[in-house]
C-alpha cells in the first residue's frame, strides 16, 4: 500500500496517535502479565490466594524483613536511619543493604499496607514489577518497529513472564528492577541513536541503576548489544521508513537514523554518556554496596560449571523448573516467532542476520566462563549461576516482534518454526536431566503451538481481506484513516476486524494458560525444594507485641530471641538483635561473634543470636524474647501458637569503660573470648573426657574429638562427655561443628545444628549443675560425623558476672544519647582508659573526645573504643557507610556534567534557531506503520 500523505499541521494528530498506540500496548502488557501471575499463583494455592507460604528461601529469611524495616524508616519508626541501622547485629550499615535489597522506587509503596501485611505488600511489588517490565518492554518494541500495539503488548507480556521471571526473580523482587532496566536501557539506546532525549537517557540510566545496581549492570550490557545490532541493521532502514522504502514517517524517529561509520561512532558516544552521567549520579549509592561488598564475611567462593546444552535448550519450553540450569522459557507464540525470523523473507536480511547471530552469541556466551564471570561482574555467584537470563529473554522476544512486524510470517516460514521448535522437543526429550520438564510441558507446548499457528493464519486471512491485500498491512487502514484525515475504512476493513479480535483472543489466552501454568509448577516445586517461612501471623505478632512491651532503647537492647522465626528477626518483628542476615554481613562482626561463641548458617553470612548471660551483658542486652519453636517448621504435631516470655537482665549502658589496652587478638575458647571483653573472670576452668557407648576413652586431638554419627544407629553414635563444674554453676556447651542431641542430667535435651562450613552451631545453656556439683556426664547423641571441642563445656558462675556487671555499670557512662547515624555519651569524672561502644567495629566509624577532631574509630576486640584521656567528659561517634564520600564526589562532578550539558545544547540552540513559520510540510505515513 503507498503511504498516505499527513496535510499540513496533522503531525501532532499522528504523533498522538502514536502515543495512543503505545499507552494501549503498556496497558495490555501489564493486565496480561499481572494477570496470568496471579492465576498461577491462585492455581498452585499460594499466598495470597491460598494456604501455602510463598515465603521460600531468601524472600522469607531476607527481602520481606528489609521491607519490613523499609515500612519502620518509612513512618519513623526505625531504630537508625538510612545510613546506620541498630537493630540487626547491634548496630550495622544500612545504606549498602538498602541499595541492595530495598532502592527501588516500587518499594516505596509498602508504605501504604499496614505493617502486619508486609508479605501482601511485597506481593503487591512484585505484581507491579512484573507489570511495569511488560509494559515497557511493549513501549520498546513500537519504538523499535512500529505494528500492531495489541501484538507488542502480548509480547511485552511475553517477556515479563519469562522462565527467569517465574523461576528466580518472583521471590527475588529485587532483581525485577533489571527486567524493567533491560527495555529502558534499550530505549536510552535508541535515543542516543537518533540523537533525542539525552537528559531524560541520564535519568532513566540512573534511576535502574539506584533500583538495583546487580541486574542493572546486565541490562546495560544486554542494552549495548542491542544499540550494536541497531546501528548494523540501520542500512536496511527499518526503523524509519516503510518497508517498501518510503520516506520517514510522522511522528516516528524521524531522520536521525545513523547510516556513515563516522555517526555509529557519535551515537555510541552519545550512549556512553548517557551510562556515565547516569551511573556517576548513582555512585553514592552504587559505591557503598561496592566497599560493603568488599568489607563482608567471604562467602562461598564457587567455580563455574557450565550445564548442559540440553538443559539449557529443553528450560525454554514450558512448566520446566530447575534451580541451577538457566530459566530460558518464554512462551511459545514468542518462541516460535523468534525461531521464524531467520527464514522469513518479509525481513530485510541484514535484520535477520545480524539478530540470529545476536541471541545465539548471548545463549553461547552462558556456557562459556570468561563471558560467564562478565555478566556477573567478574564473581560467580552462589546460587543460580544464570541470573543474566533475562536478557536473552528480552532479545528473542525482540527477534519475534521484528519477524511478527515486518509482515506475519506465511506457512513455509512456519513450518521452519515448528521444525526448530520439534528438534528443541527431541534434545529436550532424549538429553535433558530427569527432573527439567513436568507433566505438563508437552501439552502445554502442543495447545501453544496450535493456538499460536491458529492465529497467525487468522490473521494472515484477515489481512488477504483487507484493502491491498498485503498481510499485515491491511488492518492498519483505519489508524492511518483516522490520523491523517482520510476517508472511512472500507466494508472489507471492517469484516476483518472479527478475525484479528480472534486471533488476538486466542494468541493471549494462550500465553496466560501457558504462563500460569509454569508460574504454578515454579511455585510447587519451590516449596518442595528449599526452606519456606510463614507469612505474618499469630506468632508475630505475639513476638512484635512483647518486644514493643519490654523495648527500652537505647537504655537496653531487647533482643528478638534465638529461636528465631526468619533470618532477620529484629527487622521483622523489631527490637536490636544480634541477628543479621545480608549479602553484606560485615566481615569484622561475624569473626567477633564467632569468637564469643555465635553461630551462624549461609557459611557465616546470616548471623544467629547468642542466647548467653555473658554477651548480654557486653552489648548491653537487658531483656531477651524467647519463644517456642515455628509451629511452621514443625511437620508433625506443630506446638501451639503462645505469647513468648521475656526475661531481664540487670546490663551496663550501651557506652562503658576499660581500664587495660585490649588483648592482641581472641584466643580458640568462647568463654575465655568473652572474659577477655568483659574484663572479668567468671566462667570455671574444666576438663573434660569423652567415652563411646561402650565405654572406651575417645582420643584427644588437637582439633577436639573426633566422633561418628549416624541417624538410624544411636548405639553407634552415643556418647558420655564427663565433666566437673561446681555447685550453683550454669552448664554451656560448645562444639561448632556438631549435629545432634547434648542432655544434661535432670534437664532437657538441646539440639545442636552445626555442619560447618554451612552451618555453625552457637554456645547453649544446658541447664544447672546436677545435685550438689562435683563431675558429672552428658549424654551425647550425634546424628553426623564431627568435631566435639576439649574447652566445650563452660561453667558461669552467676555471682561473679553480677559483680562484673555492677562494676562496669559504676564506671559507664552517665547518659547515652543514640542518633540515626551515631552516637554519644557523657561520661563520669575521673573516667580514663578506653570508651567501648557494645557495638561492632565495623569500618565507616569515627570517633572524637569533647570537642576535638574525630578520628577513625578504634577496635576493642571487634568492638567500637576510643582512647581516653583524663579530664574527658564525652565521646561522640558518628557513621559514614565506606564509599559514601566518594560516591558523592562523583556524583556532583556528573550532576555538574548534565547542566554542562544543558548549557551547550541551549547555547546552541541560541546560535541555530528554529526557521519561521508554524507550518510543517506534509509528510508519506505508510500504512503499514499504523492500524486500527
Amino acid at each position: 500500500m503507498a503511504p498516505q500523505e499527513v496535510p499540513p499541521g496533522a503531525v501532532g494528530r499522528v504523533r498522538s496517535w502514536f502515543l495512543i498506540a503505545r499507552t494501549r500496548a503498556a496497558l495490555l502488557a501489564a493486565g496480561v502479565a499481572a494477570v496470568a501471575f496471579c492465576v498461577g499463583d491462585a492455581v498452585a494455592g499460594s499466598y495470597p490466594f491460598g494456604s501455602r507460604t510463598r515465603s521460600v528461601n531468601d524472600l522469607g529469611n531476607q527481602f520481606v524483613p528489609y521491607h519490613a524495616h523499609l515500612w519502620d524508616l518509612l513512618h519513623g519508626r526505625a531504630d537508625g536511619g538510612l545510613l546506620l541501622n541498630w537493630q540487626s547485629g547491634y548496630g550495622s550499615s544500612f545504606l549498602p543493604d538498602l541499595g541492595t535489597y530495598v532502592s527501588s522506587p516500587f518499594a516505596l509503596l509498602v508504605a501504604f499496607f499496614p505493617r502486619d501485611r508486609i508479605d501482601l505488600a511485597v506481593y503487591a511489588v512484585t505484581v507491579l514489577k512484573i507489570g511495569a517490565a511488560a509494559a515497557a518492554m511493549a513501549v520498546l518494541l513500537l519504538a523499535l518497529r512500529p505494528g500492531r500495539w495489541w501484538a507488542a503488548g502480548a509480547l511485552g507480556a511475553s517477556y515479563a513472564l519469562c522462565g527467569w521471571t517465574v523461576m528466580l526473580a518472583s521471590y527475588n523482587p529485587m532483581w525485577l528492577d533489571g527486567l524493567i532496566a533491560f527495555p529502558l536501557l534499550c530505549l536510552v539506546g535508541e535515543w542516543a541513536r537518533t540523537a533525542r532525549r539525552p537528559y531524560l537517557s541520564v535519568l532513566v540510566v540512573a534511576l535502574c541503576w539506584i533500583a538495583n545496581f546487580y541486574t542493572a549492570y546486565m541490562a546495560t550490557i544486554g542494552a549495548g548489544l542491542v544499540l550494536i545490532a541497531r546501528l548494523l541493521t540501520e542500512p536496511d532502514r527499518d526503523d524509519t521508513t516503510a518497508p517498501d522504502g518510503s520516506a520517514p514517517y510522522a511522528g516516528g524517529p524521524g531522520p536521525g537514523g545513523t547510516r556513515e561509520p563516522r555517526e555509529w561512532l557519535r551515537a555510541l558516544g552519545r550512549a556512553a554518556r548517557s551510562m556515565v552521567l547516569g551511573i556517576g549520579l548513582s555512585a553514592p549509592l552504587v559505591l557503598t554496596i561496592f566497599k560493603g561488598t568488599k568489607l563482608a564475611y567471604p562467602g562461598l567462593v564457587q567455580e563455574f560449571e557450565p550445564k548442559p546444552w540440553s538443559d539449557l535448550l529443553g528450560r525454554m519450553l514450558p512448566g520446566t523448573y530447575g534451580f541451577a540450569t538457566p530459566s530460558t522459557y518464554i512462551d511459545t507464540a514468542a518462541l516460535l516467532l523468534a525461531f521464524a525470523l531467520p527464514f522469513h523473507p518479509a525481513v530485510p536480511r541484514r535484520t535477520r542476520t545480524v539478530w540470529t547471530v545476536l541471541v545465539l552469541v548471548v545463549t553461547a556466551s552462558f556456557q562459556w566462563k570468561p563471558t560467564h564471570l562478565l555478566w556477573h561482574a567478574f564473581t560467580t555467584p552462589n546460587g543460580s549461576a544464570y541470573r543474566e537470563t533475562f536478557v536473552l529473554s528480552g532479545m528473542m522476544v525482540i527477534a519475534g516482534w521484528f519477524a511478527f512486524a515486518h509482515g506475519l510470517p506465511g506457512r513455509r516460514q512456519l513450518a521452519w518454526a515448528t521444525g526448530v521448535m520439534a528438534a528443541l522437543v527431541a534434545v529436550t526429550r532424549f538429553g535433558a536431566e530427569e527432573g527439567v520438564t513436568g507433566q505438563g510441558t508437552y501439552p502445554l507446548l502442543a495447545l501453544g503451538l496450535v493456538a499460536t499457528i491458529g492465529a497467525l493464519s487468522l490473521l494472515r486471512w484477515a489481512a488477504d481481506r483487507s484493502p491491498g491485500g498485503a498481510a499485515g498491512t491491511g488492518a492498519a487502514a483505519t489508524g492511518a484513516s483516522a490520523a491523517t484525515g482520510a476517508s472511512a475504512p472500507t466494508k472489507a476493513s471492517a469484516t476483518a476486524t472479527l478475525p484479528v479480535v480472534l486471533a488476538a483472543t486466542l494468541l493471549i489466552g494462550a500465553q496466560i494458560g501457558q504462563s500460569a501454568f509454569t508460574n504454578a509448577w515454579d511455585v510447587r516445586k519451590r516449596l518442595a525444594t528449599m526452606d519456606d517461612y510463614g507469612q505474618w501471623g499469630q506468632r508475630e505478632t505475639y513476638q512484635y507485641d512483647a518486644i514493643a512491651k519490654a523495648d527500652g532503647w537505647p537504655d537496653y537492647r531487647t533482643d528478638p530471641g534465638r529461636e528465631q522465626t526468619v533470618g532477620n528477626d529484629p527487622l521483622m518483628v523489631d527490637g536490636q538483635g544480634a541477628q543479621y542476615y545480608s549479602s553484606l554481613t560485615a566481615d569484622v562482626w561475624t569473626k567477633t561473634l564467632m569468637a564469643l561463641g555465635g553461630g551462624w548458617t549461609s557459611r557465616g553470612r546470616s548471623l544467629q543470636s547468642l542466647d548467653n548471660p555473658v554477651t548480654d551483658v557486653i552489648f548491653s542486652v537487658g531483656a531477651r524474647v524467647h519463644s517456642r519453636r515455628d509451629p511452621h517448621q514443625v511437620h508433625v504435631n506443630p506446638p501451639p501458637n503462645v505469647p513468648p516470655t521475656v526475661t531481664r537482665q540487670d546490663v551496663p549502658p550501651l557506652v562503658t569503660m576499660r581500664d587495660a589496652a585490649p588483648a592482641a587478638r581472641y584466643g580458640l575458647s568462647p568463654y575465655r573470648n568473652q572474659e577477655l571483653l568483659l574484663g572479668s573472670a567468671v566462667y570455671t576452668p574444666t576438663t573434660t573426657e569423652l567415652r563411646d557407648s561402650k565405654g572406651r576413652l575417645m582420643p584427644r586431638t588437637p582439633k577436639g574429638y573426633r566422633i561418628t554419627g549416624y541417624v538410624r544407629h544411636p548405639r553407634t553414635s552415643t556418647y558420655s562427655l564427663r565433666t566437673s563444674c561446681p555447685a550453683g554453676s550454669e552448664v554451656y556447651f560448645w562444639a561448632p561443628d556438631f549435629k545432634g542431641r547434648v542432655t544434661l542430667p535432670g534437664a532437657a535435651p538441646v539440639n545442636f545444628l552445626g555442619r560447618m562450613p554451612t552451618h555453625r552451631a552457637p554456645v547453649e545453656r544446658l541447664g544447672e549443675v546436677p545435685g550438689g556439683g562435683g563431675k558429672f556426664a552428658l549424654n551425647v547423641r550425634a546424628l553426623e560425623p564431627g568435631t566435639l571441642s576439649l574447652d566445650g563445656i563452660g561453667c558461669l558462675d552467676r555471682g561473679r558476672l553480677a559483680a562484673a556487671e555492677r562494676r562496669l555499670a559504676a564506671g559507664a557512662a552517665t547518659r547515652v544519647h543514640v542518633t540515626d547515624d551515631g552516637i554519644s555519651a557523657q561520661l563520669p569524672s575521673g573516667a580514663h582508659g578506653f570508651a567501648v561502644v557494645a557495638a561492632p567495629a565495623i569500618k565507616g566509624w569515627s570517633c572524637a573526645t569533647d570537642n576535638g577532631s574525630a578520628r577513625p574509630a578504634r577496635s576493642y576486640l571487634g568492638l567500637i573504643s576510643v582512647p581516653v584521656n583524663e579530664g574527658a567528659t564525652s565521646v561522640s561517634c558518628s557513621f559514614t557507610p565506606p564509599g559514601l564520600h566518594l560516591g558523592e564526589a562523583i556524583g556532583g562532578a556528573c550532576l555538574l556534567g548534565v547542566a554542562a550539558l544543558a548549557a551547550f545544547g541551549w547555547w546552541r540552540g541560541r546560535r541555530r534557531p528554529e526557521e519561521d513559520g508554524d507550518t510543517e510540510p506534509a509528510r508519506p505515513v505508510p500504512a503499514a506503520l499504523v492500524e486500527s
